[in-house]
């Protein structure tokens, strides 16, 4: 007998993400959630990266706004540092660019992937020594 795939629904998808947010389940240095409360679309979200020890960005906190749209999780979110930042995949404007995950987007990439991915790349080789903006500059 074939077997079936199940393909859960959008709005479940973010609910089962948010709660994963609101619980703080989320990987190390990283926290997201509703940017508003009563977004019944489940479309606008916050996210943040606590900057990794041992790099240029340590000691500071990288806020993200992040845009579920109505094809997400077929497609990824669109995704911008509201905090300035220096990485290769981030616009002048703070948009980041479609690389890595964003580039290869699979439908079980969450919200939590992407600010993991982008923590992980502060801490990568290339990035970790990069000279930063000044503190607590913004888009």
């Amino acid at each position: 007998m074939a077997q079936v795939a199940v393909v859960v629904p959008r709005s479940f998808r973010l609910l089962e993400e948010l709660e994963k947010g609101q619980k703080g389940e989320c990987a190390p240095g990283c926290s997201f959630g509703l940017e508003q409360g009563d977004d019944i679309t489940l479309t606008h979200w916050n996210g943040t990266i606590f900057g990794p020890p041992g790099t240029t960005f340590e000691n500071r906190i990288y806020s993200l706004s992040i845009t579920c749209g109505p094809s997400y999780p077929d497609a990824p979110p669109v995704v911008k540092f509201n905090t300035q930042v220096n990485l290769p995949f981030v616009g002048r404007d703070g948009s980041v660019k479609p690389v890595g995950i964003l580039a290869s987007w699979k439908r079980e990439y969450t919200i939590e992937t992407i600010l993991d991915f982008m923590r992980r790349e502060m801490c990568s080789s290339a990035n970790r020594k990069l000279p930063q903006p000044a503190e607590g500059a913004t888009y």
